[in-house]
């Protein structure tokens, strides 16, 4: 066949399959969107950095889109995602097998089915076992808290830059709970350990991870960013793996010292069974909570202490009501927060505002969904996107503005807002939700008690409107801050 023929019959079989799927489209009654093109779809037509900004006025909260292989949906404002996430839970406990991610992550983070029910409750029951969310851990992060601040000391009033010291304290409450050690603050190996976590979340956000969604299979063989990720992603591995070894030769099932001792002690008891309790899935879990639990938290702080410097009034009208309430000495607890009312509010607006994950985790049709009168088909991407939750001009005043009065009354008593998700909602909401509020709460009181923030360049030269992408983390900070 000459060349021009088989070309012309390549381009009417795409058209041809192109106009199939849009007769598909009326007949299942998908959600509306963009007309897209054959085999790229609306890949050309998406604002990387917000895919979803310039759809949702022309066709509603539940859009779908094409990214050439790719079905996608996006859910838009609190209504739609609070009715898909917690009403229809059960609809939309898939989560999405992106490539990226099923690359450099497997474990509890993007399993389904059995797997993730086995090991969503159990690392639910043995963080509670640990202290999450009470007391026992309560200690281990004002004890954390008090090594950063003695750390920040040492630098004698000279401006700094505090990333790695508030990654290696968050960091350090994971490894308590899931190695049972924490890291030197000196330790050359740990902090390169951070390093790498902090660069893999910014090339989640990167062109390179896109690219790789899209076409994983060439872009394995390509080089690029995605490549550097994965060289990160295996090392961090190596070092959870040693860890596993070590536990491994030390374990006594009878005095579980950390998660990782609780997790080998369920697999020999199952051991000779069809078990989701093996050492595959425990490197992979413990990968996911020290990767997700140092990032996430350490640059909510990292945040709060750019608003601090922006905002100095707030700064000090927290530390007064520190001072009224606790004083410069003893430590917080958690139970002092009630009595913090605007402490409290300037915490939850840091995290409405700073809005760590704006597309919210990737979720996945596992099967056919209805949803307000539209099929969402089997093996559908789907975004909560937790943007147009935390910026909607109907559940906050002034969106685009950092105001802590979102979350005071006329009294200036602290006030909830159900559209306050950062953590996302439903059944796939941050397992360690309850820890990153704890560690917020309690190292950003302690210190205010210690320090005040400011930077060489004064409040004006804090930038805190981040650009759109898939992961919020280190771009906030001035560089340099004094105390």
């Amino acid at each position: 066949m000459p060349f021009f023929d088989s070309v012309l019959l390549a381009v009417l079989v795409f058209v041809l399959l192109w106009l199939l799927s849009r007769k598909q489209s009326r007949q299942m009654c998908l959600p509306p969107g963009p007309t897209g093109l054959p085999l790229v779809g609306n890949l050309f037509q998406l604002d990387r950095k917000a895919p979803y900004k310039s759809l949702s006025e022309s066709y509603g909260p539940v859009i779908m889109v094409n990214t050439g292989l790719q079905r996608v949906v996006f859910l838009i404002g609190y209504d739609a995602v609070k009715e898909a996430l917690v009403d229809h839970a059960d609809d939309f406990i898939g989560r999405g097998p992106l490539p990226f991610l099923v690359k450099i992550t497997r474990g509890l983070v993007i399993s389904n089915g059995e797997r993730w029910r086995q090991l969503r409750q159990f690392t639910l029951s043995t963080l509670r076992d640990f202290g999450m969310g009470r007391k026992g851990m309560e200690q281990w992060i004002q004890e954390e808290s008090t090594h950063l601040v003695e750390r920040i000391k040492t630098m004698k009033g000279e401006p700094f830059d505090p990333t790695f010291f508030l990654s290696c304290s968050v960091s350090n409450i994971i490894c308590c709970l899931v190695f049972g050690e924490r890291f030197s603050y000196d330790d050359k190996h740990f902090l390169r350990l951070l390093q790498h976590i902090s660069q893999i979340l910014i090339l989640i956000s990167s062109p390179w991870a896109v690219l790789y969604n899209i076409f994983p299979r060439l872009m394995e063989w390509l080089p690029g960013g995605h490549q550097k990720a994965f060289k990160r992603i295996e090392e961090l591995r190596k070092f959870v793996i040693e860890k596993v070894k070590e536990h491994e030769d030390t374990l006594d099932p009878n005095s579980p010292r950390d998660y990782i001792d609780c997790f080998l002690t369920r697999a020999i008891k199952e051991k000779g069974t069809s078990t989701e309790f093996h050492n595959d899935n425990l490197v992979s879990t413990v990968f996911n909570m020290y990767m997700g639990g140092t990032e996430s938290t350490s640059s909510t702080i990292r945040f709060a202490l750019n608003v601090f410097i922006k905002y100095p009034k707030i700064q000090e009208r927290m530390q007064q009501e520190i001072d009224n309430v606790i004083g410069q000495e003893r430590f917080p607890f958690m139970e002092d927060r009630k009595s913090l009312p605007f402490v409290d509010a300037v915490l939850h607006e840091v995290q409405r505002f700073m809005d760590f994950a704006p597309l919210g985790a990737p979720h996945y049709a596992l099967h056919n969904i209805t949803f307000r009168g539209y099929t969402i088909p089997k093996g559908t991407m789907i975004f909560p996107v937790l943007y147009s939750v935390l910026k909607e001009g109907k559940q906050w005043a002034t969106p685009f503005l950092f105001n802590p009065q979102h979350f005071l009354d006329h009294n200036d008593n602290f006030k909830k807002n159900p559209a306050f998700l950062p953590f996302s909602a439903g059944k796939r909401a941050c397992v360690g939700e309850s820890l990153a509020r704890m560690e917020i709460f309690l190292f950003l009181v302690k210190l205010l008690q210690h320090f005040t923030f400011s930077c060489p360049g004064g409040p004006d030269s804090i930038e805190l409107t981040p650009e759109f992408s898939t992961f919020h983390t280190s771009p906030f900070s001035p560089g340099k801050y004094k105390i």
